[in-house]
């Protein structure tokens, strides 16, 4: 038994932590996209075009393995997990349901669009590099909301046999107050986590002699960013703890 638990651990612990550091960048780097795919739609600079080619290469990638750890985990939950899938289900599901139904789909129809759609359809391509930077900041809503549950319980009772926890008020669920500490913490924290990811792969073609305007550029945006979320991380980490 003891065996089993320390490999549910382990199998959970390890998606997680590819889970969890991937789609982070996803949550930054996705809304800088949209924002150099807007720049280039009304100045037609080459630069920001090449900016958003580049970067948007590496939102790709983060975002493919966001997606399979994400599904992976959600099977955890019933395979590794099983008894507090169903001791939590009541309150646990809903969130992660809303956040596949409305976050999900809104993010995966539009991240193909984006993909496909070629630099004729440049302000269809922009508006779709929104929607999904849209969708990946709301999917972390709702899964901080079914967290915030875990750490502050609230909208809930005991069932009279005592077997699972029923919710009783979705909208006391939504406006814990964990729930939105956590919420602009963990954004911030993502903002800053995309700057430095940036400012690395910047520094490592500077030190190529790579000095071209797209890594100028990006580097001056990820310093902006990471300067501005470190002055915020610790206010706001304060109010949370």
């Amino acid at each position: 038994m003891v065996e089993l638990l320390l490999l549910s651990r382990l199998q959970f612990a390890i998606t997680v932590a590819f889970h969890f550091l991937f789609v982070p960048l996803t949550l930054g780097l996705g809304l800088l996209v949209a924002g150099m795919e807007t720049v280039y739609y009304k100045n037609k600079d080459e630069t920001w075009r090449k900016m958003a080619d580049f970067w948007g290469r590496v939102f790709k990638i983060n975002f493919a393995i966001g997606l399979v750890t994400g599904l992976a985990m959600t099977f955890q939950f019933g395979t590794n997990w099983g008894a507090y899938a169903e001791f939590m289900g009541d309150v646990f599901g809903p969130p992660l349901a809303v956040e596949a139904l409305m976050a999900f789909f809104l993010e995966g129809t539009f991240f193909g669009a984006w993909i496909f759609l070629d630099r004729s359809r440049q302000k269809l391509k922009a508006f779709s590099m929104w929607m999904v930077a849209l969708g990946t900041n709301i999917s972390s809503l709702w899964i901080i909301t079914a967290n915030g549950f875990m750490q502050n319980p609230v909208g809930y009772e005991m069932a009279a046999d005592g077997s699972k926890v029923v919710m009783t008020d979705f909208f006391a669920l939504l406006t814990n107050s964990y729930v939105w500490y956590m919420l602009v913490h963990t954004l911030l924290s993502a903002y800053l986590l995309t700057a430095f990811l940036i400012m690395g792969i910047c520094a490592y073609h500077f030190l190529k002699r790579n000095n071209n305007e797209v890594f100028k550029k990006s580097f001056s945006i990820a310093v902006t960013i990471a300067l501005a979320t470190a002055v915020m991380l610790p206010v706001l980490g304060h109010g949370y703890a």
